[in-house]
Formats: C-alpha cells, sequence, structure tokens
C-alpha cells in the first residue's frame, strides 16, 4: 500500500516493523535503518517560530530530509534533535535510554515545544549506497 507524498512521490504506507528494501529497490543489502518523523507533539509556552502541533519532517532512506508542500520546520528545533536522529535511525539495547525516550526539546524557554520523534518503517540498505 502507499500514501502520496507532498511532492506527488508515492511513499510505502507506515508498515511498522516491516522491512522495506532502501533506495536501490533491491531486497538485499548488509544494514537496516528505520525512517523517521519528527513532529511537534506539544508546545507549552508561545509559538515564536510559527510552528503548531502536528508540524513535522520526515527523514528517509538514511539522510532525505523532507517537509510538507509548503510548511517549514525551525532551524533551531531542527539542530535540538538532529543529533539524536542518527541512533533513533538504528536498533538500539532494550535498556538503552534512547530506545525509551522520543521527546526532545526546541532550546527557545519562552516557547518550549517539545518535538515526538516516531519510527515508520524499517529499511534494509546497502552501506555502500550511503558512502
Amino acid at each position: 500500500m502507499t500514501a502520496p507524498t507532498p511532492g506527488g512521490h508515492q511513499e510505502p504506507a507506515d508498515q511498522g516493523e516491516r522491512t522495506e528494501p532502501g533506495p536501490g529497490g533491491g531486497a538485499g543489502g548488509d544494514m537496516e535503518l528505520y525512517d523517521l518523523r519528527v513532529v511537534v507533539d506539544r508546545i507549552e509556552g508561545r509559538s515564536v517560530c510559527g510552528m503548531a502541533v502536528g508540524d513535522h519532517f520526515d527523514l528517509v532512506n538514511s539522510a532525505h530530509l523532507r517537509l510538507p508542500d509548503g510548511r517549514h520546520f525551525c532551524v533551531y528545533a531542527l539542530a535540538a534533535v538532529l543529533p539524536f536522529l542518527a541512533a533513533k535511525q538504528r536498533d538500539l539495547a532494550p535498556g538503552d535510554w534512547l530506545a525509551r525516550d522520543a521527546h526532545f526539546a526546541c532550546p527557545d524557554p519562552e516557547e518550549r515545544l517539545v518535538m515526538r520523534v516516531e519510527r515508520t518503517r524499517r529499511r534494509r540498505m546497502d552501506s555502500a549506497d550511503l558512502t
């Protein structure tokens, strides 16, 4: 099943733990990564950057950042969550705090914007295609 994305591309619908082929389309590959969605979960202060609850971006195929057409994502909120995304794309040990925690905060103290990182799809990829 596919779902249209904002640029007319067709993306497989959320399949949970099912492994999808990587960008090359083949089922082979030597590693697996998750696609991620970063969603504005809540804003506990005033929205300084113009974002709203539900705004999001997707990180797919290891390093492709996608925003819905006509939407933006605050660069400071992105900078706050960016260092954690590579780890969230991978399987983590059950006791790892990052395996349990999915919420990250924008550094603006007036806004108190909280983002949630969701795993949307698991992909098998060739590491040689990524380096």
